[in-house]
């Protein structure tokens, strides 16, 4: 886990460097690509990809398909903070960046498995006309959809890249309700099969988006007195997102699901090059944004190595140290002491690096269960294995009947930070565990309710994609909606807080019972 501080500074302020000379295109990229609103949005996680939402992953999610558990599905999402009217030049996947979702299923911290998606836009009449369409969209091939995109996805293994879609069609933005009278159906006509053993389906395309939170929690942990609670930040936003249902065989270690279940499930995107002025006409990708478990970049990463983090490979994490120690001696509990008074607890927090980095087993740290970790493939080299910050996903773990929003925390095991749903808190796991619920099982009472923000605005969909159709009222109409959610969410939240410590209880239960077995 420790290596020499020289060599850690060498790899920092190599990809310090990249970041410098990526810096530029970032720059402009906010002044002449991104979309039309988006000088307020982001998520906003790293200073220079804050300046690039195109290429800005937001969140990553890795379950088994509730009504297909032979298979995984998959979702990343990009483009932060899409106000649904912020037309006429409407949310896009950028053409000349590559967007993938990187598996890996033996713990070294290299993809064994590379998703990758390539866009194109093509304009029916760019001309004479300046709509997105011209008229009523029924169809992915209505002629009135003036602006349209597809893609090609590719998986590369063992250094072989095949095809598992070519020219597929991108679900447009939804510009209104006028404009796409029936979206559902034009959604559904944007899930593609794939060309895998097995089946497998796909979709691209605007969604909902689906983190939700108050982030108000960056106002001295909610204004320094718990008082600014209780309103989804993100609702009424929408994202570009891109979703994938492959069967298990094709993603475990050997296709051998029995013997190697877990895996291990990270985001990028890549700039070809930096020429400011088009991308395109220079060589050498680089990557500018990476994502696996929610929040580590946001609230344990320093703000000086943030845009760093964005450019490291997993297997590289363990030699950065001045990241490595905000893992074992993170910020944020210090920060809660300082304003709450809740002291912080001991460090090391080996339990806070199994959780991020080596994944949760008996041999791994202080939490004595064997969920999620790679060492548990029997086929993995265990030599071979380190740590590295990546979102783990035990396969074998079943769909909860009942999901928890609170995952593994309430002794749900198919939920965070078991690989992440859709419905999972996250925030308010996230909080609990730095504040050392995962190893006591004790839920901190005065954070109990936590940002008071505990679903979507909207319900998720059944089936695949499971995402939530793409909103079309303007946000800043949405006060009131937002008002009522925050006061129908304070009152379930007072019924659900009790509960929650009971779940919570029960879940430290199981795993101090783990840990005696």
């Amino acid at each position: 886990m420790k290596k020499s501080s020289a060599r850690s500074k060498r790899l920092l302020d190599h990809s310090l460097l990249v970041l410098g000379a990526t810096a530029m295109a970032g720059a402009l990229g906010a002044v002449t690509l991104a979309p039309g609103v988006s000088s307020a949005s982001s998520h906003r996680e790293a200073p220079l990809i804050a300046g690039d939402p195109r290429a800005d992953n937001t969140d990553v999610y890795a379950f088994t398909s509730p009504d297909k558990s032979d298979t995984v599905t998959l979702v990343a999402n990009w483009i932060p903070f899409e106000e649904p009217n912020g037309g006429p030049n409407f949310y896009s996947f950028a053409d000349d960046a590559r967007y993938h979702i990187k598996i890996d299923n033996d713990g070294d911290g290299t993809a064994d498995t590379t998703l990758t998606w390539r866009f194109r836009t093509t304009v029916r009449d760019a001309a004479n006309q300046f709509l997105y369409n011209t008229g009523p969209v029924r169809s992915l091939d209505d002629p009135n959809l003036n602006v349209r995109q597809s893609y090609d996805l590719t998986a590369t293994r063992n250094g072989r890249t095949t095809v598992l879609a070519r020219n597929a069609p991108v679900a447009p933005s939804r510009t209104g309700v006028a404009s796409m009278p029936d979206y559902a159906t034009l959604r559904g006509q944007a899930v593609r099969p794939l060309q895998v053993a097995g089946g497998g389906k796909a979709f691209a395309g605007q969604a909902d988006d689906s983190f939700f939170a108050d982030l108000r929690v960056f106002d001295l942990l909610y204004g320094g007195n718990l008082s600014e609670r209780g309103q989804d930040t993100l609702a009424g936003y929408n994202v570009n997102s891109v979703a994938l249902q492959l069967p298990k065989k094709f993603l475990a270690l050997r296709g051998d699901t029995a013997r190697n279940p877990v895996i291990g499930v990270w985001s990028t995107t890549e700039r070809n090059g930096v020429d400011v002025s088009d991308s395109r006409k220079a060589r050498g990708w680089r990557q500018v944004s990476r994502l696996g478990n929610p929040l580590v970049n946001e609230v344990v990463v320093p703000l000086k190595y943030k845009d760093a983090f964005n450019t490291l490979n997993p297997s590289q994490d363990h030699t950065v140290k001045p990241v490595v120690d905000k893992v074992y001696d993170p910020i944020l509990p210090k920060l809660i002491q300082k304003v709450y008074g809740i002291p912080a607890p001991a460090t090391p927090r080996d339990d806070l690096a199994e959780i991020y980095l080596t994944g949760i087993c008996k041999a791994c740290g202080p939490i004595k269960a064997d969920l999620n970790a790679q060492r548990l493939n029997k086929d993995a080299a265990v030599r071979r294995i380190v740590p590295a910050e990546e979102l783990r996903l035990n396969m074998a773990v079943p769909p909860a009947a009942h999901p928890n929003r609170l995952g593994v925390l309430a002794g749900d095991l198919a939920g965070f930070p078991n690989g992440r749903r859709l419905t999972d808190d996250v925030l308010d796991i996230s909080l609990q565990a730095v504040e050392g619920a995962a190893q006591s099982g004790t839920l901190v009472p005065a954070l109990a309710e936590g940002d008071k923000v505990n679903a979507n605005d909207v319900p998720f969909g059944r089936s695949f994609p499971y995402l939530a159709l793409p909103h079309v009222k303007d946000v800043n109409t949405a006060g009131s909606r937002a008002v009522e959610q925050s006061s129908a969410r304070t009152n379930a939240s007072v019924a659900f807080g009790g509960a929650g410590a009971l779940l919570l209880g029960a879940g430290g239960w199981r795993l101090r019972r783990r840990k005696r077995a």
